[in-house]
C-alpha cells in the first residue's frame, strides 16, 4: 500500500502482552495453576488498527517500539494483519511496551501490570498522518500528533479519550470518543448521559461517542442528532482489548459511511464478539459475522450470559488500560 491507499491511520501505543486466565486472583505468595496462558499484541491504537484492518479498512499504525525481540514481534503481528507499519519507529536502547495481564475467570475481571511505551516519534509516519482521510489517536498519540501539527483539519481526527489526555482540546475534533465514566470525571458525577454528551459538544467537537460498558454506547452530533445502541449479550471469556476493538470498529463504520446509530451498533457488536477470546485480538470478527449478528435480534442469542458494549477506558494510568 502507498500512503494514498490508506483509509485510516492509528497513532499511539503498541504492546506485547502475556495473559494468564486463572480461576481466581492469587493471594500474597500464592502459586496457582493457570487455565490458559497466551501471548499477543496489544495497545489501544495498535489493536484498533488491527480491528479496522480485519474489518476491511486499509490501515496504518504509527508509533514507537524498542529495539528488542518484543518490538520485532509487535511489528510482525501488525504486518500479519495487513496493517501498514512503515510509520513505526524503533527507539535504540529502549524496551518495547509490555503488559502482564491476569484474567479472573470467576469474576470476569482483570489486573494489568504495564511497562510504558517509549516516547512516541511520529516522524516516520508524518506523510501517512498528513494525508490520511481519518487519523485515530489514543491518549499517548494525541500529544505528538498535535505538537507536530500534522492534522490541520480537525474533522479528520478521532480521539480515544477513555484515559486522561493532558492538554487535550476538543475544539474542531471530528470524533471524540470518551467513556461515560471519563465524562463524569470531567463534567460532574450527577449529570445524565444526555447532559454529558451536550457538555462534550459544547467543548467544540463535531461528534461525541461515549461508551458505557454493558449499557452500550451513546452518540451526539453538533447538529443535534443523537443515538444509543444497546450492548450485545455474549459469553465472555475476557474483556481485554474490548475498548480498543470498539474504537477500531467505530473507525471502520465511519469509513463505511454508516449513519450514527449504525456506527454505534457496528462497534458494539464487534467489541462484544471479541470478548470470546482471552487476548484482545484473536476473536476480533470479520465483517460478515458482525453484519450477520446485527441482523438478528441479540435477545435471541441463547448462548449469551453477559451484556458487553465496550469496556474502554477503565480509569488508571497504565497505557494499556483500555485493553
Amino acid at each position: 500500500m502507498t500512503s494514498r491507499d490508506i483509509e485510516a491511520v492509528f497513532v499511539g501505543v503498541a504492546t506485547l502482552d502475556a495473559i494468564a486466565l486463572v480461576p481466581g486472583f492469587p493471594g500474597a505468595d500464592e502459586r496457582i495453576v493457570a487455565d490458559e496462558v497466551s501471548y499477543a499484541g496489544g495497545g489501544p491504537a495498535a489493536t484498533a488498527a488491527v480491528t479496522a484492518a480485519r474489518l476491511g479498512v486499509r490501515s496504518a499504525f504509527v508509533g514507537t517500539v524498542g529495539d528488542d525481540a518484543n518490538g520485532r514481534a509487535v511489528i510482525s503481528g501488525l504486518e500479519a494483519e495487513g496493517v501498514d507499519v512503515t510509520g513505526v519507529s524503533v527507539a535504540a536502547g529502549e524496551s518495547t511496551a509490555a503488559s502482564v495481564v491476569i484474567v479472573d475467570r470467576s469474576r470476569g475481571t482483570r489486573a494489568i501490570c504495564n511497562r510504558p511505551a517509549p516516547r512516541i516519534d511520529v516522524s516516520a509516519g508524518a506523510d501517512l498522518i498528513a494525508s490520511a482521510p481519518l487519523v485515530h489517536v489514543d491518549h499517548a498519540g494525541w500529544e505528538p500528533v498535535h505538537r507536530a501539527g500534522l492534522v490541520r483539519d480537525g474533522a479528520r481526527l478521532c480521539v480515544d479519550a477513555g484515559n486522561p489526555i493532558p492538554g487535550f482540546d476538543a475544539r474542531g475534533v471530528g470524533l471524540y470518543v470518551p467513556t461515560v465514566e471519563a465524562l463524569r470525571r470531567i463534567h460532574g458525577e450527577a449529570r445524565s448521559v444526555d447532559e454529558l454528551l451536550e457538555a462534550s459538544i459544547a467543548l467544540g467537537c463535531r461528534t461525541v461517542v461515549a461508551t458505557d460498558g454493558s449499557k452500550g454506547s451513546y452518540g451526539r452530533t453538533s447538529s443535534g442528532q443523537g443515538a444509543h445502541a444497546p450492548a450485545l449479550a455474549v459469553r465472555v471469556l475476557s474483556t481485554l482489548g474490548a475498548g480498543d476493538v470498539f474504537h477500531g470498529a467505530l473507525v471502520a463504520a465511519v469509513v463505511r459511511g454508516l449513519p450514527l446509530a449504525e456506527q454505534l451498533a457496528f462497534a458494539n457488536v464487534t467489541a462484544a464478539l471479541s470478548c470470546r477470546g482471552l487476548d484482545g485480538r484473536s476473536r476480533i470478527p470479520r465483517p460478515a459475522e458482525v453484519l450477520a449478528t446485527m441482523a438478528r435480534d441479540p435477545a435471541r442469542d441463547t448462548g449469551a450470559d453477559q451484556a458487553i458494549g465496550s469496556t474502554a477506558g477503565a480509569a488508571a494510568p497504565a497505557p494499556s488500560d483500555t485493553h
